[in-house]
């Protein structure tokens, strides 16, 4: 089972591009190590204050790609840069 969670972030306090890509490159290496995703940003790359991430994760069942899909989320919120405002998840 293929999980996948796209989600959309408002990223505040950063003033330029620079200073959103050194939150982004933290928090995702982090979350790469911690959790069984792969985890990158797809959207508004020119948006200093917005971001869209994409998760996906394998496993053999759906609960457990759930499960790590929804802990890498709770993962990603514990952080006070950020605010998470839109959330989608598809499954193959």
């Amino acid at each position: 089972m293929i999980g996948f969670v796209e989600c959309e972030y408002r990223v505040f306090h950063v003033h330029s591009l620079k200073e959103k890509r050194a939150v982004l490159k933290r928090t995702l290496t982090r979350l790469r190590q911690k959790f069984n995703v792969s985890a990158a940003e797809v959207d508004h790359q020119d948006v200093w204050q917005l971001t869209k991430i994409a998760i996906t994760t394998v496993s053999s069942s759906r609960q457990a790609a759930e499960r790590e899909l929804n802990n890498a989320l709770s993962f990603l919120d514990s952080f006070p840069e950020w605010e998470r405002v839109s959330t989608t998840f598809e499954w193959l």
